[in-house]
């Protein structure tokens, strides 16, 4: 009778035991508004932590999701900020814990930040050494889209500023140092202000050919025409005349120089040095 009077005190205990893991509808109740908030993008639930027993394990799980979320969300947002918002380039997401689909998006966000840092710093590294006259240097990072077309279109401005400034320097040098009149750049493909000042180059060392050169024929028919005291006049003018055609000569022929230096720039010699222009 002893024994049996134990047995059956010791069922009660066992349906206890039971009864402290069972989870009843209040705790199903907070369970669905946590997953609900967390649906709607609050990451600010949590669940309480000092349950026993299952419930507890839920919590404790459920807890740290939120936190991972809500970290990764803080990462993004910052990197996103610095990069879009406030031009700091460089930024990198930090999510230590994460693994599987949230270190892979944590990745790709880090990618992605990166492969605009480099795109972007390349083309400004560029673009300032066009503004500093250096035509030497070109965008060589990896791109796609409009990113690939945006650094075609810079390395074709740089290739067309480069051969204008070449030809330039070339028409400098030939009239202002070498004293060879007639000279025309060309630079093909070039459209707009770049036309326009290829056609003024022309023109201008086109004026100044045919000045430098007219003389020489009106003096020789003049001479023909006229007799001796007519002839001997003219060529005592003739000396005046070409000392002012030179003067002239020499300025246009230095405005051409310095106009090819100042496009070559530092780091790009657009002309050897031949004792500079005459004067």
């Amino acid at each position: 009778m002893a024994a049996g009077t134990a047995g059956e005190k010791a069922r009660p205990v066992a349906r206890a035991t039971r009864t402290e893991v069972k989870v009843g509808e209040p705790e199903l109740r907070q369970l669905l508004a946590g997953l609900t908030a967390v649906r709607d993008g609050n990451f600010g639930t949590r669940l309480p932590g000092d349950a026993d027993g299952l419930l507890g394990e839920i919590a404790t799980v459920f807890n740290g999701m939120v936190d991972q979320l809500s970290l990764f969300t803080s990462e993004v947002t910052r990197v996103a900020r610095e990069v879009g918002s406030e031009g700091r380039l460089g930024g990198q997401a930090q999510v230590p814990g994460v693994s599987g689909t949230w270190a892979d998006l944590t990745d790709s966000v880090n990618a992605m930040a990166g492969n605009l840092t480099s795109q972007v710093r390349d083309i400004a590294q560029v673009a300032t050494a066009v503004a500093k006259g250096d035509l030497s240097q070109k965008i060589d990072v990896d791109a796609q889209g409009e990113i690939l077309e945006l650094k075609n279109t810079v390395n074709t401005m740089v290739d067309q500023l480069s051969s204008f400034a070449d030809e330039v320097t070339r028409v400098a040098r030939e009239v202002g140092s070498e004293g060879r009149l007639g000279g025309q750049a060309q630079v093909p493909g070039v459209g707009g202000t770049w036309r326009d000042l290829t056609d003024s180059v022309n023109f201008m060392a086109g004026n100044l050919t045919s000045q430098a050169r007219r003389p020489r024929g009106r003096h020789r028919g003049a001479a023909r025409r006229a007799g001796p005291g007519a002839r001997s006049g003219r060529n005592l003018a003739r000396p005046d005349r070409l000392r002012q055609l030179h003067g002239r000569e020499s300025d246009i022929a230095g405005a051409l120089h310095r106009g090819g230096r100042h496009l070559g720039g530092p780091g790009r010699p657009v002309a050897e040095d031949h004792g500079g222009c005459p004067r």
